[in-house]
């Protein structure tokens, strides 16, 4: 079946390729506007740093490219080559020994030693009720009854625990604290709170089962799948096309892959006032300068085994961390702060010529900071791995206000598209059952300024085309699969 009323996507990140395809796989003509030059938002690898050595642009590792409902039945995994090494992440410690998060469990709780025990309780229910937890943190809408009572209550309580000053009550030492926050500081905020715990204990839940994969030739394998299917499907893809207007699309259906401001600037009137009034109170969180190396070698960590790892967290101890977060919650910029960094040149050392080590690194700043953070990110690398700094060979530094300009959904250097709290990820962009669906319409959200937020998942455009297809066009969900 097929449909002669046409969609529009605004934006080719992940999301939105995700909506296309889905409406494309229903039958329905569908045309994608990117305003860069190429597709793939947050999931573009290019030459960054210098020529011939490919970086990530934005994400790198990704923990939910092999979990996620989308990802699944659009069957990722035999479209694109992914390296899933046995360790997820590491955490290194002041000295010469780091925390290392492996996908075996036992093994993990086997390193930490006196909290081995105590940590393995926490991830265990997680593990047993995986399908559950994935279903209740990732599938739509919050406001859903949990379909998995007993995933919900484990998610829920660890939640609980991790973001409360309880966070260290089942702990006795640095390392199982500092793995755990380490992973919830992905998510850019106060620690310890709700919001941050919940990222955390669903990411780290799926380092210890799926794994943290690495996508072999960069994270556009996964924007050169889902296009490649899109255009098999009838779709159509136009770059260096910058959309301000909604007007020019007639009754077209339109999906905006924007922030919720860019869908408030370019939807305009079409939005009751009141809609329009919640998209503008919609917060807007702290933000990331990246740090970009080329290395003449592996780096040398003080730990070997932290190679093993395709991401490593570089926060220190657990009270360590917490207090970079603070001084960036508060407005300022950490003398040692938490770096987040991925070491892809490990797994997938094909991607560039031999002998050069391409790193991503990024640390948390306040939004719109214009402050170059490299040299306290390299010394934090430095803290851990002494001798570091005499492999780089070139770096390359987009602040804040930089990552603001070279996308303009992330505002202020949010690539979040949007502050993750704990009322945030209820109220994405406003609170409904059915959050991508405007009151407009036929003008959807897809983003990750929806549910379930940020994140390489496609979930956001996916459940945005599944609400366009029942609402706009009466088609059931298409068969995603190769």
């Amino acid at each position: 079946m097929s449909s002669s009323r046409g969609a529009v996507v605004i934006g080719a990140g992940p999301n939105g390729l995700a909506a296309a395809v889905t409406l494309a796989r229903a039958g329905v003509p569908v045309t994608v506007y990117e305003a860069a030059e190429t597709i793939g938002g947050g999931t573009r690898t290019v030459e960054l740093v210098q020529p011939g050595v490919l970086h990530d642009v934005c994400s790198a590792i990704h923990p939910m490219a092999l979990a996620t409902e989308f990802f699944r039945k659009f069957e990722l995994s035999r479209r694109v080559e992914f390296i899933v090494p046995d360790a997820s992440y590491a955490n290194p410690l002041e000295g010469t020994r780091a925390a290392m998060a492996y996908r075996d469990l036992d093994r993990t709780a086997k390193e930490l030693g006196n909290d081995g025990a105590a940590y393995a309780r926490f991830y265990r229910p997680l593990l047993r009720h995986l399908e559950g937890v994935i279903d209740f943190s990732l599938g739509g809408s919050m406001l859903r009854w949990p379909t998995n009572m007993p995933a919900a209550i484990a998610t829920a309580l660890r939640t609980a625990e991790q973001g409360t000053p309880l966070w260290n009550l089942r702990f006795r030492e640095e390392f199982a604290p500092a793995l755990i926050s380490g992973v919830a500081a992905h998510s850019i905020g106060r620690m310890p709170n709700l919001a941050t715990a919940a990222v955390g204990t669903v990411l780290g839940a799926l380092g210890h089962a799926s794994g943290w994969p690495v996508p072999v030739g960069g994270s556009r394998a996964i924007t050169e799948a889902l296009a490649a299917d899109l255009l098999v499907h009838g779709g159509r893809i136009e770059t260096g096309r910058a959309i301000d207007s909604i007007d020019e699309f007639g009754d077209a259906v339109v999906l905006f892959d924007t922030s919720a401001r860019g869908l408030e600037r370019i939807a305009g009137s079409r939005l009751p006032k009141n809609y329009r009034r919640a998209l503008s109170k919609f917060r807007y969180g702290n933000a990331a300068t990246k740090v970009d190396f080329v290395l003449d070698g592996p780096i040398p960590w003080s730990d070997p085994r932290v190679n093993a790892a395709p991401t490593v967290h570089l926060g220190g101890s657990r009270t360590e961390g917490a207090a970079a977060e603070r001084v960036v919650a508060r407005g300022g910029h950490p003398g040692r702060p938490y770096v987040l960094l991925a070491q892809p040149t490990e797994f997938d050392p094909e991607r560039n010529p031999a002998g050069v080590n391409a790193v991503w690194s990024y640390t948390h700043v306040p939004a719109g900071s214009t402050v170059d953070m490299a040299p306290a990110v390299i010394a934090q690398i430095e803290r851990f791995a002494p001798g570091f700094r005499d492999r780089i060979q070139a770096v390359n530094v987009t602040t804040a206000a930089d990552f603001a300009g070279y996308n303009r959904n992330y505002i202020g250097g949010d690539f979040s598209a949007g502050a993750v709290s704990l009322l945030q990820l209820v109220k994405r962009p406003v609170v409904a059952q059915d959050p991508w669906r405007t009151p407009a319409k036929g003008v959807y959200l897809c983003s990750s300024s929806t549910s379930p937020g940020p994140g390489v998942h496609g979930l956001s455009g996916w459940y945005a085309a599944l609400s366009a297809l029942k609402h706009e066009y009466g088609l059931p969900a298409p068969d995603l699969s190769m």
